[in-house]
């Protein structure tokens, strides 16, 4: 058969303006096309537009000039106690900042306690969660109530709470501990302090996660597990398989709060030791650089790297979880 003949009865290809060739070929390429909206969900969106832009408005605008003015001021060498002598040097804060083993050993430090934190409060959270979900229904408020109470203590006061736990001179943990000796100082190395400071975090933070956790327990349909049960599936396949994929939306959001907020944690550090024996972290060096020398511009570096690294925490969480947050389906 002729080129022209092989032409000839070859189909023409589907154009994007014909709507069903359009929607056939999506569905032989695996992709279901997504339904028009209706009236009433048009509506919905804009109404839900209408309500959240002024909250929106004043967000970015208590935001955006404060990071502006950052980036602004980290272009300058600029200290408080010498304002004449400020002189545009470009990005050459952010070249001496990259170049500091401080500044690297500080990330370090905020990486570790993000990373830790966060797993460990990720597991009691989703402990937590189940016990609040499956408790009797007549103690489901007394349990709650509970859990959350470490959450609704002051930061400040949480710390100086688990300083004076472990300190060496008003702490009565070493008495509790029979392999620790009465005078071993919990802050006097890195080690332990740190231990110490990521203890108080997830006793902190963990009812928080487990909030989150259960509303995602609430939207998984009760009749999927009862199914899965029924079809001879074990516990930890029912959670597997069933729970968890329905609670991938809940356990993004978790994730993603908690790790922005332990990644610029601040108050426990400031207090227990403030940032000595290797313990400081990025938030703590900013404060030092910008309060205590009043090195206005490298502050600003420094300030801008840690929302840089917030906002790469944010895309690396959304993008691992591959939850699609356009569509309503529960799925990603």
């Amino acid at each position: 058969m002729s080129r022209a003949a092989d032409a000839a009865a070859t189909p023409a290809p589907a154009t994007t303006a014909d709507p069903k060739r359009r929607g056939a070929a999506e569905r032989g390429r695996g992709r279901q096309p997504k339904p028009p909206l209706s009236e009433r969900a048009r509506s919905e969106r804009r109404l839900g537009i209408m309500l959240a832009a002024p909250a929106f408005v004043v967000m970015m605008a208590v935001t955006v000039y404060p990071i502006l003015q950052a980036f602004y001021d980290s272009l300058f060498s600029y200290r408080l106690t010498a304002p004449d002598e400020r002189e545009f040097i470009g990005l050459a804060n952010y070249g001496v900042l990259f170049t500091d083993p401080v500044f690297w050993r500080d990330l370090g430090v905020t990486v570790l306690i993000t990373v830790v934190t966060v797993a460990v409060e990720l597991v009691l959270g989703f402990l937590l969660a189940l016990v609040m979900h499956n408790a009797v229904r007549s103690l489901r408020g007394l349990l709650r109530t509970a859990i959350l109470v470490p959450y609704g203590t002051i930061t400040v006061v949480s710390a100086f709470a688990w300083f004076f736990a472990f300190d060496i001179n008003t702490g009565f943990v070493n008495s509790w501990l029979p392999l620790v000796e009465d005078s071993f100082n919990w802050f006097g190395s890195a080690a332990p302090a740190l231990a110490v400071i990521m203890i108080s975090e997830i006793w902190k933070t963990t009812p928080f996660i487990s909030l989150l956790l259960l509303s995602g327990l609430a939207q998984v349909p009760g009749e999927l597990t009862e199914a899965a049960r029924v079809d001879g599936g074990t516990r930890w396949e029912v959670m597997r398989r069933v729970v968890l994929p329905n609670m991938k939306a809940a356990i993004m959001v978790a994730v993603l709060f908690r790790a922005l907020d332990a990644f610029r944690i601040f108050d426990n550090v400031f207090i227990m030791t403030n940032g000595a024996y290797g313990t400081e972290v990025l938030s703590l060096l900013a404060y030092r650089t910008s309060i205590g020398r009043l090195e206005i511009g490298m502050g600003s570096a420094i300030s801008v790297v840690l929302f840089l690294c917030v906002i790469g925490i944010a895309v690396i969480a959304i993008r691992g979880f591959k939850v699609d947050l356009t569509s309503s389906g529960k799925g990603s």
